[in-house]
């Protein structure tokens, strides 16, 4: 099976080209009877490490797309794994089923109990069919209700991990009424009594997003996006040509930049150079700075002061969007 960090995106051409240069040196390096390539690669590797600095530090929206969906970027899964301590899943809505593309439980975050809530894509074919590609049905966004309910009635904070392209548009999910359920999670998350962070670590898109992050904080990793529709949607809409996307993309003001210079973002966590997906723990842990330092500030609020703080924050969003 080929490694899933070595897909290369189109933009990073130039880089697959100097890294595979490294790679038939040194195996030739190695090979009997071959000769010392050490300088020669020591050289390369620089001009890679170089390339790939200047490359990332400009990129554009539709690049930052790019990365955010690669397949080899840390979902949920590995959030949990790095992050918390003595994760216990909890699963089913208590009305219909079990949403494997929402996967929530309890746990400790660097020694505080916590709820977790996230978005999991999967990250090989069986998986992401299993995952439903991370795009959640009601019976997702009813459960991610029922564990805010729970952490509101025992006081723990809810840290919950986005990474949608949306929620799921299927028949059977409108049937079981996707748009309230939608509505009535994000209704839980304005309502809560205990601080609530979130971070989206790949794509935030529309309400399938906003579902679960109604949040005190919303933070966002540096190639994150987050958007009320993917590019391509709005290219079809606006031009009625998805090859518009990049278009798209630069209009909508969808990159962590962006969102946190229009007030819609509280913060940034850094990536390592060349995105997350080439540093799963670099990344992981960086993020995790950024959610210890505003729990710390929330922690010391109460319930009515966590509501009010929350309110006075989604409406700041309009007045600043009015002002800009």
């Amino acid at each position: 099976m080929s490694d899933p960090t070595r897909t290369y995106l189109d933009f990073e051409r130039p880089i697959a080209e100097l890294e595979n240069k490294i790679e038939e040196l040194e195996r030739f390096s190695k090979s009997e009877g071959g000769v010392s390539t050490d300088e020669e690669v020591d050289k390369l590797r620089g001009k890679s490490a170089t390339l790939l600095k200047n490359t990332y530090s400009n990129l554009t929206a539709w690049q930052k797309t790019q990365v955010a969906r690669h397949p080899a970027r840390p979902q949920f899964k590995h959030f949990r794994e790095t992050l918390i301590e003595g994760f216990a899943e909890l699963r089913g809505d208590r009305c219909f089923g079990d949403d494997r593309a929402l996967i929530g439980g309890v746990g400790r975050f660097r020694g505080r109990p916590v709820m977790v809530i996230g978005h999991e894509k999967g990250h090989d074919t069986q998986t992401r069919l299993e995952h439903n590609f991370g795009m959640a049905r009601p019976e997702g966004y009813r459960k991610a209700v029922r564990l805010m309910d729970m952490a509101d009635r025992f006081g723990l904070p809810v840290l919950s991990f986005v990474d949608t392209a949306g929620a799921y548009p299927g028949v059977g999910a409108e049937e079981r009424g996707q748009a309230e359920a939608i509505a009535r999670s994000t209704q839980k998350c304005l309502s809560l009594g205990v601080p609530m962070i979130t971070l989206i670590t790949g794509e935030g898109g529309s309400g399938g997003a906003v579902a679960i992050a109604a949040a005190n904080a919303v933070l966002m990793m540096e190639h994150a996006i987050y958007s009320v529709i993917s590019p391509e949607g709005c290219a079809s809409i606006l031009w009625r040509d998805s090859a518009r996307a990049k278009d798209a993309a630069a209009a909508m003001k969808i990159t962590a930049q962006d969102l946190l210079e229009l007030k819609i973002i509280d913060g940034i966590a850094d990536e390592p150079v060349g995105g997350a997906h080439r540093h799963h723990k670099a990344a992981i842990n960086a993020a995790a700075d950024q959610i210890s330092s505003f729990l710390t500030r929330f922690e010391v609020m109460n319930s009515d002061q966590l509501r009010a703080q929350r309110k006075a924050r989604f409406l700041n969003i309009g007045r600043s969007l009015l002002e800009a």
